[in-house]
């Protein structure tokens, strides 16, 4: 048996080397071959840079990470760690040792590596998992943040888990909202902030009764606290509010809690009720700096940047905007992660810019900002001696790692993990182009063409079928960036060119264009999209008009069920619609982050009812004639899976061609390997059928 299992798992690797190896159109196999670097860390003395590598283990149905490291002039790269568990969240001690999250040993504990080689060893031995950690220089040991229930402590925590997997009764109490979140049920715990003092130190509860995530949940992370010069007192962004406000409120602050394990807390941004985030010290120690949004309720609203004085606490704000020759009005940037350099007022950092996301400099005395790279999509910002590391990655290319001048040349890359795999997947060249849309402004798009496009067969009369993709948010965009769910090239490599469209409501083409589609989900995105593809039937002669299919997810499914009912559908020949609202009525009352429909439709249901009425797929069903594959996840507490289930119905019980893929073990996204072949399989499949 040992050795038939040994023998299978040997041949289906010889036939993933050979797949990758011929020329081939890309697919989902190739997405899943690709090596995924994330969150670099760049060493202390600048010479090297940490970082984790994904890769798919189809066996397993699931990803595996490890840590590598590289020197930051690109000439030596190594492996550090090789294990079946998770070695996550890589950081650099002063020294120049590394730490690191792993759950080899059965638990998620940090562990020491010697970056220059060697068995890696774990230094914390705690009874709860550590869900993530930094070090912290001034407090001399490590923060981590581990799930605790509110004043019960770990001890409390291991007691009240115990008495609930010994009752055999299933049901779950709940007297406020957020009763789930994401794809998870609330389960009374809250992720706490401990301060480790040494790796066998009783880790210390900063805020033992707190009522509230740090780092926050869903999506937070470290870059959300930070430790205060003397050590005293470490900050973080929390939303600690009473009730069920948490669903219907952003108002995120930041606070600052005692070191001495008192537990006494302040707020340093209360007169502010919309977002605050991300504080970070200045390398000299005496300026607070952190994000803010201005308007409540408005998660896509933009960030500026706040400053502090530490010692006087006299505060000033400064907004962040970079004027582009493609447009004849500057762009607000959110600056995330910024990176500061030594002289206190230099920062760096990745924004989106008009379908990139580009690396800026901004000098935070005079507000000028200095775009040092434009084409791709950057992020993972870090610092070096001259120099800027990030990684980037574009329509062609995952994210591999690169340096850059701090002028913004000698863009010079340091990794190559997936230069073989993309060599042998043949690919299509992406093309930005810009139409006059709503209000007869300028917008962006961008066409990827056929892998097997040339100009004399365009010139000839070859025609391809095109895939119309539409990006959800609504406040996103179809950029130049490499996408392992809703990538362009896996529609090329099944045949199709695409069309996608950054509609008002984009994010990355200045506020005011994000702000348009407030309250217009139906009309201004849907005049762009309309526009949009006629331009580029227009532009692109060598696109087959009687053959376009469209598909989209989240906002994306929406627009897909709204274009369904009106005149606009009888340009496509099939439809996919993946967790996407029929009724967004009902979807108000089935949702858990309130204050998205209410910013977006002006309201509730019952205190503006039109807002919800005015663009309502619901209420055009019988107009619904267009082939159509939904798709839905039942983990998905954002889009309930109701709201699939009825586009289904709705759609056979008027006798129109239709299919349900329905995963119950995935959430917004479909994440799991296998279930990402079967989604593309089907997808693929099913505008393939139509189009023939």
């Amino acid at each position: 048996m040992k050795f038939r299992v040994l023998l299978t798992a040997c041949l289906a690797l010889l036939a993933c080397a050979a797949y990758a190896q011929d020329p081939h159109p890309f697919s989902v196999h190739d997405m899943l071959a690709m090596e995924r670097i994330g969150d670099p860390q760049v060493s202390p003395d600048g010479q090297w840079v940490a970082f984790t590598v994904r890769s798919t283990d189809l066996a397993a149905n699931k990803g595996r990470t490890d840590i590598w490291v590289a020197t930051t002039d690109g000439k030596t790269i190594r492996r550090l760690t090789n294990n079946p568990a998770a070695d996550t969240n890589p950081r650099w001690c002063q020294d120049g040792t590394l730490y690191f999250l792993s759950s080899r040993s059965g638990k998620s504990q940090i562990w020491r590596i010697d970056p220059r080689g060697g068995e890696a060893v774990q230094i914390t031995f705690l009874d709860l998992d550590v869900g993530g950690f930094m070090l912290a220089p001034a407090l001399r040991g490590f923060l981590v943040a581990m799930e605790v229930y509110p004043g019960l402590g770990i001890q409390g925590t291991l007691a009240k888990d115990a008495q609930k997997a010994a009752d055999p009764a299933t049901g779950k109490v709940y007297d406020e909202l957020l009763f789930r979140h994401w794809d998870t049920w609330e389960d009374g715990k809250r992720s706490h902030l401990f301060l480790l003092e040494g790796p066998l130190a009783d880790p210390v509860d900063l805020m033992p009764d707190l009522d509230a995530d740090v780092p926050t949940r869903p999506w937070g992370g470290f870059g959300e606290v930070a430790v205060a010069p003397d050590g005293s007192e470490v900050l973080f962004t929390a939303k600690i509010l009473p009730g069920s406000a948490a669903a219907w409120s952003t108002d995120f602050d930041i606070y600052a809690v005692k070191t001495d394990g008192s537990g006494a807390m302040r707020c340093l941004t209360e007169a502010n009720e919309a977002w605050d985030t991300e504080p970070t010290f200045t390398p000299d120690g005496k300026t607070l700096v952190w994000l803010a949004m201005d308007r409540p309720g408005f998660e896509a609203d933009k960030f500026h940047l706040k400053f502090m004085d530490w010692a006087s606490g006299t505060t000033r704000r400064l907004d962040v905007a970079f004027t582009t020759p493609q447009l004849d009005r500057p762009i607000d940037l959110s600056p995330h992660g910024l990176q500061f350099a030594a002289d206190n007022r230099t920062a760096y950092f990745a924004a989106g810019s008009l379908g990139q996301n580009s690396v800026f400099k901004l000098d935070t005395q005079t507000g000028k900002v200095t775009r040092i790279h434009e084409l791709g999509s950057a992020s993972g910002v870090q610092l070096l001696k001259g120099r800027v590391l990030f990684g980037l990655q574009h329509l062609k290319s995952p994210t591999e790692l690169y340096t850059l001048g701090t002028d913004g040349k000698g863009l010079t890359q340091i990794t190559d993990f997936n230069g073989a795999r993309l060599a042998a997947a043949r690919m299509g060249e992406p093309e930005q182009f810009s139409f006059k849309g709503w209000n007869d402004a300028t917008v962006f798009a961008y066409v990827v063409k056929p892998y097997d496009w040339t100009p004399e067969k365009a010139v000839a009369g070859q025609k391809w079928p095109v895939a119309f993709l539409v990006h959800g948010g609504p406040q996103g965009s179809f950029g130049n960036d490499f996408h392992y769910r809703w990538n362009p090239q896996a529609y090329v490599g099944a045949g199709f060119t695409t069309v996608a469209v950054d509609f008002h409501g984009s994010t990355g083409y200045g506020q005011s264009f994000t702000d348009a589609i407030s309250g217009h989900w139906g009309d201004r995105p849907l005049e762009d999209l309309e526009k949009g593809l006629a331009a580029a039937l227009r532009k692109y002669p060598w696109m087959d008009g009687s053959k376009v299919v469209a598909a989209g997810a989240s906002y994306g499914g929406y627009m897909i069920n709204w274009m369904h009912g009106q005149p606009f559908a009888r340009n496509f020949r099939a439809f996919v619609t993946h967790d996407g609202n029929l009724d967004e009525r009902m979807a108000y009352f089935d949702t858990e982050e309130l204050w998205f429909p209410e910013w977006e439709h002006g309201g509730t249901p019952w205190a503006n009812p039109e807002g919800y009425a005015t663009h309502n797929p619901v209420d055009h069903v019988q107009n619904w004639h267009v082939p159509t594959l939904v798709v839905h996840g039942a983990l998905d507490y954002r889009v309930v899976d109701t709201q699939g289930l009825s586009t289904f119905t709705a759609l056979r019980r008027q006798g129109v061609p239709a299919r349900l893929l329905y995963f119950p073990d995935e959430n917004h996204w479909v994440l799991k390997p296998r279930n990402s072949i079967q989604w593309h399989d089907t997808v693929m499949g099913w505008l393939t059928q139509w189009t023939r």
